[in-house]
C-alpha cells in the first residue's frame, strides 16, 4: 500500500507561475468582509499589551557612547546602555530644566546632561523615574504605564520566533498619518495583496479565517515573486496577539518558521487631531536548507535587501492606513 506523498528535502522552493493580468485575477472584495475584519481588530484590540511599547530595533541602540531619543503617544523617551550594556530608558527630558536628554552624552555608563552636567545613572533622582525597559535581541520595548492605562505586565508579550543563532533578523522603520488601529486593520486585510501588491506576490487565496474554527487568524496560500514568473509559494498564518502586533508565520513552504512581526507604535497623545504613528517591522527569516548558514554569514550585507523589500510594501500599506483613518476621522469610512 502506498504511504502519503511527501515532498523531498531537494524539492527546489522555486516555481515557474504563469500570472494572469492584473484585472483578470479573481476579485477578492466580497470575502474582505469589513465585518469580518472589524471583528478581527475588536479582538486585537481587546488583549492585554501590558502597556508595552516597540520603540526600535536592538542593533540601533547597542552603542554605549550615546543616548538614544524616541517619542511614544506624546511622552518623550531616552534609552542609553549603562556601564554593563544594560539598557536603561525614562523621560526625555531633563529634571533640572528641560533639557532634550536625547542630545546629552553617555560617560562610563551614565548620562550627562550637556546643559548642565546632571549626572543620571537610570535610578530615580530629582523626580525623574526609570521607565521599565526590555531587549528581546531584535527589538527594543518600553512600558509607558500612565499612556497604556492596563494593568502591566512585568515582560512585553514576545512573539514565538526562529532560535536565536539560526535565523536572520532585520527591522524596518516608517510613520505614517494614522492611529496603531490603521495599521494593525491593514494586515487583518490579507485579501488586498495580490491586487495592492502585484509586483510581490500572485495567486493570494485566504485559506481559512476566524469565522472558520481553529486559531484566531488568518491562513493564506500565496507565491511570492522572485523574478519573471519565478515564485515562492509559502503558507502564512496572521494573527494578532496584541492590540498593536501583528505577526505572519510562515508555517509551510520555504522559510517555514520564519516570522514576520509588525509593531504599531503611536508617536502623538491619543486624540491627536494629526496623529502620526511608527510602523517597527521585524524579519526573522529562517531555512531548514543546509545553504542558509550561508545566508546567516551574509547577514549584514542581506540586512539592506531585506528593509528594502519592507519599504517597498509599506509604501502602499501605509497608504492604505493613512486612507483608513483619514475616512474615519471625517466619518466617512463605509466599515
Amino acid at each position: 500500500m502506498n504511504g502519503p506523498r511527501t515532498r523531498p528535502a531537494w524539492t527546489p522552493p522555486l516555481r515557474l507561475r504563469r500570472s494572469p493580468r492584473w484585472e483578470r485575477q479573481a476579485p477578492t472584495w466580497r470575502e474582505a468582509r469589513p465585518a469580518l475584519i472589524a471583528e478581527a481588530l475588536a479582538r486585537a484590540a481587546a488583549r492585554p499589551s501590558g502597556n508595552w511599547y516597540v520603540v526600535g530595533a536592538s542593533r540601533e541602540t547597542a552603542a554605549r557612547d550615546r543616548p538614544y531619543g524616541r517619542t511614544v503617544a506624546g511622552r518623550e523617551i531616552v534609552l542609553w546602555r549603562g556601564g554593563d550594556g544594560t539598557l536603561r530608558a525614562g523621560p526625555g527630558e531633563c529634571p533640572h530644566l528641560g533639557a532634550p536628554l536625547r542630545d546629552s552624552r553617555v560617560a562610563c555608563g551614565t548620562l550627562l546632561c550637556h546643559w548642565h552636567g546632571l549626572a543620571l545613572d537610570g535610578g530615580a533622582f530629582a523626580g525623574w523615574q526609570p521607565y521599565p525597559v526590555h531587549d528581546d535581541g531584535v527589538l527594543v520595548w518600553v512600558r509607558l504605564d500612565a499612556e497604556g492605562g492596563e494593568p502591566p505586565l512585568e515582560r512585553p508579550v514576545v512573539p514565538v520566533r526562529p532560535r536565536t543563532g539560526s535565523a536572520v533578523d532585520a527591522v524596518f522603520t516608517a510613520v505614517g498619518r494614522c492611529e496603531p488601529q490603521d495599521v494593525v486593520a491593514n494586515r487583518l486585510d490579507p485579501w488586498h495583496g495580490s491586487w495592492f501588491h502585484p509586483y510581490a506576490f500572485v495567486g493570494l487565496k485566504v485559506v481559512r479565517t476566524p469565522e472558520d474554527g481553529g486559531d484566531d487568524g488568518f491562513a493564506v496560500d500565496v507565491s511570492f515573486k522572485v523574478a519573471g514568473r519565478l515564485v515562492v509559494p509559502v503558507r502564512a498564518v496572521f494573527t494578532a496577539p496584541g492590540p498593536r502586533t501583528v505577526v505572519m508565520h510562515i508555517t509551510d513552504g520555504e522559510g517555514m518558521g520564519s516570522v514576520v512581526e509588525t509593531h504599531a507604535t503611536p508617536l502623538t497623545a491619543p486624540g491627536a487631531a494629526r496623529p502620526r504613528t511608527a510602523v517597527v517591522e521585524a524579519v526573522v527569516a529562517a531555512s531548514g536548507r543546509r545553504g542558509f548558514a550561508v545566508a546567516r554569514a551574509a547577514a549584514p550585507a542581506l540586512r539592506p535587501l531585506m528593509r528594502r523589500t519592507a519599504a517597498r510594501l509599506w509604501r502602499d500599506d501605509l497608504a492604505y492606513a493613512e486612507r483608513r483613518w483619514s475616512l474615519r476621522s471625517s466619518g466617512r469610512f463605509p466599515g
